[in-house]
């Protein structure tokens, strides 16, 4: 029973840092004149993924996936942003690009990885990951 408290209350911290960091990245991507569109989409099908931030620069759609660290003692937050993660986002980024009605060229991947919370540094990763489109990625 006590370990599942635990697992509750660091499941609880880990999200209360992962939502103070999107607030970050939100506000450091505003002050950047990035206009913030959506924040924290799931896909409508169900898939899986969710991006944390979706923006719009100029006429580029920027799906933007923040990770937060309290520190890097243990690893960079950028690292975490794998293989898996990628196609999790990629896929969800197709179904809001397709339903957006954006041309899939028109699209970027960005990362901000954000380490600390008292005094945190951020680091914003401009088209931190590429993909070529799926045969159904504008619709055709």
């Amino acid at each position: 029973m006590l370990f599942r408290f635990a697992d509750a209350v660091r499941r609880r911290l880990h999200k209360d840092v992962g939502r103070r960091g999107e607030d970050l990245a939100h506000r450091y991507l505003r002050r950047r004149k990035y206009v913030i569109v959506a924040r924290n989409y799931r896909p409508v099908s169900g898939a899986p993924g969710e991006i944390d931030l979706i923006a719009r620069a100029g006429n580029r759609l920027i799906f933007v996936e923040v990770k937060t660290r309290t520190s890097d003692a243990i690893s960079f937050p950028e690292r975490a942003v794998d293989g898996s993660k990628q196609r999790a986002l990629i896929r969800a980024g197709r179904e809001y690009a397709r339903r957006a009605n954006v041309a899939w060229s028109d699209v970027r991947f960005d990362v901000v990885a954000i380490t600390g919370l008292k005094r945190p540094k951020i680091e914003h990763f401009e088209d931190a990951f590429t993909t070529v489109p799926s045969r159904d990625a504008n619709g055709s």
